[in-house]
């Protein structure tokens, strides 16, 4: 497929006429263009042009595209967004665009979303102490941009609307355009960020002139970041206020392409962040409120003490936290697997979500505490009937199963990091495999067998592995092939991975995989959380996690992603598919299997 093809605007200050004109002749002659992103004001400078601005709201007139702004201030603005915040399809949590009109969509606050494969992240507004409900960020936004900088992939376009200070640094006297506004006065709260985003494009509009710098290099990244500068809309100066990009997404490049760095590359403007002192107030990355670890707070105030009833988003949507012990908010591993689940964060941490039943995730699994947030169902209930895995639930989702055995069967994943990503799980509700009876546990050893078969005669390898929670629920073990290529990099990529999480692991070598795990099960604790992996030829590499130790519940599958060059699709929540979608590729793995399905 051909990259997506994206419009840039500066600041439009309620000129549509003139934009739609301008984005119509151009989508025209080099398009069609998939999107036009607008930063800096978009709403008018005055009332004189409300009546315009109207019309495109209200549907008399039509935009030619999807656009999408973070110029959330000017004359009208707080009227016009209100309303779109107030409608049912806006509430909850959005980070893709709240719908203003046909085409038009409100990128509020911050947030980072995919636009057709192009990872976008934004900060609404501009800086401000007023506190203002529009046209200004927040400390919050901040942080929570902060938060989404730790997670895995590249950003490929950054928008804001305010210049970040020191970007003409490193950059000759004699390259600087005329015009190019004094930056003195510009916060440095964007150019912090930009340094920890580190995006492939920072757009940015506001200051009234078009500015296109080198490229310049990241610090502990490979790739570079150009920077644009867009004009306002209409400008009596003629200056460049539209602008194309067609850029590959980052997550569909190897490597090579995206460490490939132009000769004009200049060294990072930014380079000087980390060793000056951060002061009028603003608080270091070691000093961030608690708030961007937890999904935006949309009730009144916190009261301090009541964030540790609060459950972390940082760790619930990554299994990890940066901040450890000292979060505030509480790390519950329980909450973390409903969430992977497709339990809605909003009815675990509140005990409600706002959308209500146009939420695309689930309203049930547990019983509501009085926090909000999720605990045991009480007395005899039977959590079987609730789990997703248990054939005898209502949850099951049977369209994924492959194949069933006696005690055990497997089923392809859902959101599955390559297609033929195999789950072999206990037909009854078991924590976890180790542990299983022993009946159960021979019925593994034959799916295990069965699929290094089938595998094996696509010149693959398979990995086995296991994340096993002190207070899980169902257990699953997961099986994703590698090239047999790929195959002898295998230990050191764990072990690399191991060390940089802190720990090394306990190294098995039987004979045999079910020797292997007959170890495993005389060693295991159930007092102590386990990740093990099955390596191809019988090794198992396992560590026991302490209570207070932080592990991430994706471990296995990030190590293999970034093993496989799919840093992306390390997320599950990246790689959904649609029902159909599902169907099919279990009809595929299901044809493909059956001479080898243990169970035929």
């Amino acid at each position: 497929m051909s990259p997506p093809r994206i419009l840039l605007a500066g600041d439009v200050l309620g000129r549509l006429n003139q934009l739609c004109k301008r984005v119509s002749s151009v989508n025209k002659s080099a398009g069609p263009f998939d999107a036009l992103l607008c930063v800096g004001q978009f709403f008018p400078d005055n009332s004189d042009r409300l009546e315009e601005f109207m019309n495109y709201i209200d549907g008399r007139s039509t935009f030619p595209l999807p656009i999408y702004f973070i110029g959330d201030y000017g004359a009208g603005a707080p009227k016009v967004l209100s309303v779109a915040a107030k409608d049912s399809a806006n509430l909850g949590f959005k980070m893709d665009g709240l719908k203003v009109c046909d085409n038009l969509f409100w990128l509020k606050g911050s947030g980072k979303f995919t636009l057709h494969g192009l990872s976008v992240a934004y900060l609404s507004g501009k800086q401000s102490a007023s506190g203002q409900p529009y046209g200004t960020y927040s400390q919050d936004d901040v942080d929570a941009l902060r938060a989404l900088a730790e997670e895995s992939g590249i950003v490929d376009i950054f928008l804001t609307n305010e210049w970040p200070s020191g970007i003409l640094n490193g950059v000759p006297t004699t390259d600087i355009p005329l015009g190019i506004p004094d930056l003195s006065d510009t916060d440095s709260t964007i150019s912090e960020l930009v340094a920890e985003i580190k995006p492939r494009y920072h757009i940015a509009g506001s200051r009234g002139v078009f500015y296109s710098r080198e490229p310049y290099a990241n610090i502990d990244a490979v790739h570079v970041t150009r920077f644009i500068g867009l004009a306002p809309v209409g400008n009596s100066d003629k200056q460049k206020f539209i602008h194309a990009l067609s850029p590959t997404p980052a997550a569909t490049m190897v490597a090579t392409e995206i460490s490939m760095k132009p000769t004009n590359t200049t060294s990072s403007p930014y380079a000087s962040l980390g060793k000056s002192s951060h002061n009028d107030g603003k608080r270091s990355s070691e000093d961030i409120s608690d708030s961007q670890y937890w999904r935006y707070d949309v009730s009144k105030k916190r009261q301090k003490h009541g964030d540790g009833d609060r459950l972390c988003f940082k760790f619930i949507s990554s299994g990890s936290c940066p901040r450890g012990e000292q979060c505030h908010f509480r790390h519950d591993m329980e909450a973390r697997e409903q969430s992977l689940r497709g339990v809605c964060f909003d009815f675990m941490n509140k005990g409600k979500c706002e959308r209500g039943p146009d939420c695309n995730f689930k309203h049930s699994l547990q019983e509501e505490s009085l926090n909000g947030s999720v605990r045991r169902p009480k007395g005899n209930t039977d959590r079987s009937k609730e789990c997703w895995f248990c054939l005898s639930s209502p949850n099951v989702e049977s369209h994924l199963i492959a194949s069933i055995g006696e005690h055990c069967y497997c089923a392809l994943a859902k959101g599955p990091l390559v297609p033929e990503h195999v789950l072999i799980l206990p037909v009854e509700h078991l924590p976890n495999s180790i542990s299983s009876p022993q009946e159960c546990e021979v019925d593994i050893v034959r799916f295990q067998n069965s699929l290094r078969s089938y595998f094996k005669d696509q010149a693959k390898e398979v990995v086995f592995f296991e994340w096993i929670f002190v207070r899980g629920t169902h257990a699953n073990l997961q099986a994703i092939p590698i090239p047999s290529s790929r195959a002898a990099s295998l230990h050191e990529v764990f072990n690399l991975a191991a060390d940089r999480m802190g720990f090394k692991f306990e190294i098995l070598k039987p004979d045999t995989s079910s020797e292997g795990r007959n170890t495993l099960r005389k060693q295991f604790n159930r007092n102590c959380s386990l990740f093990y992996v099955e390596l191809p030829g019988g090794t198992i590499l396992s560590h026991a996690v302490e209570e207070n130790e932080k592990f991430p519940a994706q471990f296995g599958r990030e190590v293999l992603a970034g093993l496989l060059n799919m840093a992306d699709r390390a997320d599950w929540r990246n790689c959904k598919l649609s029902k159909d979608e599902e169907i099919k590729m279990v009809e595929n793995f299901k044809s493909s299997f059956e001479k080898y399905d243990p169970n035929q």
